[in-house]
């Protein structure tokens, strides 16, 4: 892999990571004002889905090694 599509990697991991941070902070805020449970757990979905795709970049970053 080229170092600038590994930097550009990278840099969307870094911004996934922030807006899995935003959902968390977002969904402690929503369970402490008593929101309605439909939308916090709309919002739970959307943070795995985050990090699902953290997770599958993280993964071209570093490929599994077979021990």
């Amino acid at each position: 892999m080229a170092d600038q599509e590994q930097a550009e990697i990278r840099l969307m991991v870094a911004r996934l990571r922030q807006e899995h941070e935003d959902f968390d902070a977002a969904i402690n805020a929503m369970i402490e004002t008593g929101c309605d449970a439909l939308r916090i757990q709309r919002m739970k979905k959307k943070k795995l889905v985050i990090k699902d795709k953290l997770s599958k970049l993280e993964d071209q970053i570093v490929p599994d090694i077979i021990a």
